[in-house]
């Protein structure tokens, strides 16, 4: 993929052009993928899909003034008066580029780049390289929208999406779960042609759906999807709303639900949850597990406090394990996330056929204790994950035949009545953590004052979602 990461690194660089122009790195992203929509139109033969006097080559045959006032005309007629999926990509869009050479330096680097070789490599790869590059540059602010490839990669290896299944991500960010999901199936399936027309029609069409809050976010899950022939229901919107109570149920939901509370505290617009609360993950939560079908599987992302949170949080914990077989977590370790300094996990669980009684254990990996402080200097890889994804089995239910590992293993199991007398605190370690003296595997300055930022933000918002709910409740009286 070397012609993939020159190309990535080519449109990279262009950023530092733009900086004089006062373009930030999330707002080159977007333009370049408003730009790259017009020139992989015109480089892949489809360019049907934009109107007539608005494509590649109409943008870039003029100069100067001109060019610049035609791009903007261009942007709005695309966001208004093109197909549905362009006006999607381009709903609302307005250049940030204010200088005219900058937009010709733009246009002229594009048509300079090895276009033969990238489609061979493949173009969703090299946009999904891009996508990737903004998120772990700490000044672009994207890496909450994108979780690491080789923890992806990871969960895909042990949910094993099969062909004909519906798969959800209702926190979907730049697309990453559906697209690796679509992976699998493809590598499986010699990229769909072993299956019958209808259902190789189901996969790119129906198969992959969910919703993305953040507009700009949407718009690159868009543009992603379409660079791997997906055409799936992505929504722009908020789960937390009536939007996520009409998602079709799942037979597989994976997703990294983002950190914090809802915006302002209070509480999510949804009126079916059984457990209302002002911690977004805990209401996610409960979107997942009601949102999958009998025998649906899920895998999901989620902070430490999801684990111990008391009143709410513990009755949640509670329903998940009586509606679903939460059969494993796995405890991450730190520094894994490009914007945060939060510890986070990764619970799998099974919707059972009825709502009692379904977890009967929950096996524990602990891949966090003497681990690695993973970072810029210790990049996470997918290799990293190899002896938890040999424990998982290769069962996605989590039902495979497992052994304890005893007090001294990363691996064990937890009963059921045992979890209950703990108060359904789901924090469970035993390891002791060994404190070599090295100082240079302390986390980043960065990522500690992120941490604190974290939970001071977490505690300041509980704290309006309660005076929301007290003002609330005295308004009732």
């Amino acid at each position: 993929m070397t012609t993939t990461h020159d190309i990535v690194q080519k449109l990279w660089n262009l950023c530092n052009v733009l900086r004089d122009d006062g373009i930030t790195y999330h707002q080159y992203v977007t333009e370049l993928t408003w730009l790259l929509f017009l020139k992989m139109g015109k480089e892949t033969g489809r360019e049907k899909e934009l109107p007539k006097g608005y494509r590649w080559d109409d943008l870039a045959g003029r100069e100067g003034n001109e060019q610049l006032r035609f791009y903007r005309e261009l942007l709005l007629h695309l966001g208004t008066e093109a197909s549905p999926r362009v006006q999607a990509i381009y709903a609302d869009a307005s250049t940030a580029l204010k200088v005219p050479r900058n937009l010709k330096k733009l246009v002229d680097s594009l048509d300079e780049l090895n276009w033969y070789s990238a489609k061979s490599e493949g173009l969703g790869d090299l946009y999904e390289g891009l996508l990737e590059k903004n998120a772990s540059e700490k000044k672009s602010g994207a890496g909450q929208y994108f979780t690491p490839r080789p923890l992806i990669d990871c969960i895909v290896t042990v949910m094993k999406p099969q062909p004909g299944e519906m798969i959800q991500d209702p926190a979907a960010g730049t697309g990453g779960f559906l697209i690796a999901a679509d992976r699998h199936i493809k590598a499986g399936s010699d990229e769909l042609f072993d299956l019958p027309t209808d259902q190789q029609e189901f996969q790119r069409r129906q198969a992959f759906y969910g919703a993305e809050l953040v507009h700009d976010t949407h718009r690159l899950a868009l543009m992603n999807l379409m660079l791997h022939d997906i055409e799936g229901g992505l929504q722009l919107g908020d789960t937390l709303s009536a939007l996520g109570a009409d998602l079709p149920l799942a037979d597989l939901i994976m997703t990294n639900p983002p950190f914090g509370t809802k915006k302002g505290g209070g509480l999510p617009t949804r009126d079916d949850f059984t457990y209302p609360t002002s911690n977004k993950q805990l209401a996610f939560l409960q979107h997942i597990y009601r949102g999958l079908k009998p025998g649906g599987r899920a895998a999901v992302v989620l902070p430490d406090n999801v684990l111990f949170e008391e009143n709410t949080g513990t009755k949640i914990r509670a329903d998940l394990m009586e509606k679903c077989n939460l059969h494993t977590i796995l405890r991450l370790p730190t520094g894994i996330f490009y914007a945060q300094g939060v510890k986070t996990n990764v619970l799998f669980f099974t919707r059972g056929k009825t709502d009692k009684g379904h977890t009967k254990s929950v096996w524990v990996y602990d891949m966090r204790t003497n681990a690695p402080a993973f970072g810029k200097r210790t990049p996470l890889m997918h290799e990293h994950f190899a002896e938890f994804e040999k424990c998982f089995g290769k069962k996605s239910d989590g039902t495979s035949k497992r052994k304890d590992q005893g007090e001294e293993g990363r691996f064990r199991e937890f009963a059921r009545e045992a979890i209950r007398k703990r108060g359904d605190n789901l924090d469970i370690a035993w390891l002791k953590d060994e404190d070599h003296g090295n100082h240079d595997e302390l986390p980043e300055p960065e990522e500690i004052a992120a941490e604190i930022m974290g939970h001071l933000q977490t505690a300041m918002a509980e704290l309006e979602g309660l005076t929301e709910l007290l003002a609330g409740s005295e308004a009732a009286e």
